[in-house]
């Protein structure tokens, strides 16, 4: 007979299953758009600008969603907004299958934002929830690979319809499939206990922004998030038109290379990452702040590399370093908020994170393609790399300071009580 413990985490490998699923549609869907550039500047007569827009409005309005989000699915069920997130953002993907000019894409991608962003903060809560601490990085970094390979199979798939001159067949085909697997998805996670695991103390406030805001790491987070997300962003929206232009590739090959490398490094550094931060976890409490700020480092060189190095092949192998050591992070960030902030807040502070990264990151798109031509994509993007170097000082400086005060608070009206280790 199957014991009670051994029920729970074949419920919780499944839901990471089905959540995988859900956020590698998310990927698929919002960046088949960037392989299609070349194209939507013809047919859409669309500028630099407006194609850059295509990035940063899809940002911003998302950033501007996840707060109100994340709160939604601290207090309403996160089972039902997952699954309404995905059936709005299909709609939408379908629509854009239909768009007539650069306006009509722009509103549209407006549209993505806002349906997208109800999903992040509950499926990252959701799937943390699900697992105890010293198995928490795993999980999200596993869920985290579906942005990775969705990533590629989107720029892939965008790019190769586009060669064919379906552009907007891809987002027909993209949005149909999302609505295929809300049925399934929804039908599993009726099944779900939301909140299984959750080991912090309780907000003492109905208002949880207020609540984040007075631990003095998370705040620290907002900062060092932000730069991060700014130099992926850099690369998710412009490498593809910037080996186009300096190798001359075809779309495919440009999209395909501007993923590949850099996402198929980035699933094994998420993978990695995750594993060392939870053996490292039973060590040092800090064990994924260190993990980031290591991830932070090791990434600048790579992000400066990626724009400057001269031939393709060095190019690619920049980029595979720099998904490697940018899996290290991504895979840490939320767990490393989860262990300082009160239990029922979790949704919430992904969706402060995720404000505070889409704001600043949405200027990304647009700042490449508003200086391309003058300062130029190689020169950003050194410019990011000195941010990752800043950042990753500050994030050390906040190890050593606030994190054991933040973590030692949040453990304090719990059942399990640690003293932290630096």
């Amino acid at each position: 007979m199957t014991s009670p413990q051994s029920q729970a985490s074949d419920r919780a490998t499944l839901l990471v299953a089905f959540m995988w699923g859900a956020y590698f549609l998310n990927y698929c869907d919002r960046q088949a758009v960037f392989a299609m550039f070349p194209v939507l500047k013809t047919d859409l007569a669309m500028s630099d600008q407006q194609l850059g827009l295509t990035g940063s409005i899809f940002l911003w309005v998302y950033g501007l969603g996840c707060p109100i989000a994340g709160q939604i699915a601290d207090k309403y069920s996160k089972r039902i907004l997952v699954v309404l997130s995905l059936v709005i953002w299909s709609v939408v993907t379908l629509a854009t299958g239909w768009a007539t000019s650069a306006m009509v894409l722009l509103l549209l991608r407006a549209a993505m934002g806002v349906s997208e962003s109800l999903y992040m903060p509950a499926a990252i809560a959701l799937t943390s929830n699900a697992h105890p601490p010293e198995k928490r990085s795993r999980a999200v970094s596993i869920l985290t690979t579906a942005q990775i390979v969705g990533t590629i199979a989107g720029a892939w798939f965008g790019g190769w319809m586009a060669n064919q001159g379906m552009w907007r067949e891809a987002f027909l085909v993209l949005g149909g499939l999302g609505l295929l697997y809300a049925v399934p998805y929804f039908l599993f996670l009726k099944t779900v206990n939301e909140e299984s695991q959750v080991e912090t103390r309780m907000a003492t406030s109905s208002f949880a922004a207020g609540e984040l805001f007075r631990v003095p790491t998370f705040v620290m987070l907002c900062f060092v998030f932000p730069t991060f997300v700014f130099g992926l962003w850099m690369l998710y929206s412009w490498l593809p038109s910037f080996l186009f232009e300096k190798f001359s590739l075809s779309l495919t090959d440009a999209a395909f290379t501007a993923t590949a490398y850099l996402q198929s490094a980035t699933f094994v550094g998420l993978l990695c990452g995750g594993l060392f931060a939870d053996r490292l976890f039973l060590i040092t409490k800090a064990s994924r702040l260190w993990i980031m700020a290591a991830s932070l480092l090791l990434s600048a060189p790579c992000l400066h590399g990626i724009g400057s190095l001269p031939s393709l092949q060095a190019t690619c192998m920049a980029a595979a370093a720099f998904g490697l050591f940018s899996g290290f992070f991504i895979g840490n960030v939320f767990p490393a908020a989860f262990e300082v902030v009160p239990g029922d807040t979790r949704a919430s502070a992904v969706g402060l994170l995720n404000f505070f990264g889409a704001l600043v990151s949405g200027f990304a798109p647009l700042v490449g393609g508003t200086w391309k031509e003058t300062i130029g994509i190689e020169q950003l993007l050194t410019y990011s790399a000195y941010a990752y170097l800043a950042a990753a000082f500050l994030l050390i400086l906040g190890i050593c300071t606030l994190y054991p005060i933040d973590f030692a608070r949040a453990r304090s009206e719990s059942s399990v009580v640690d003293t932290p280790k630096l």
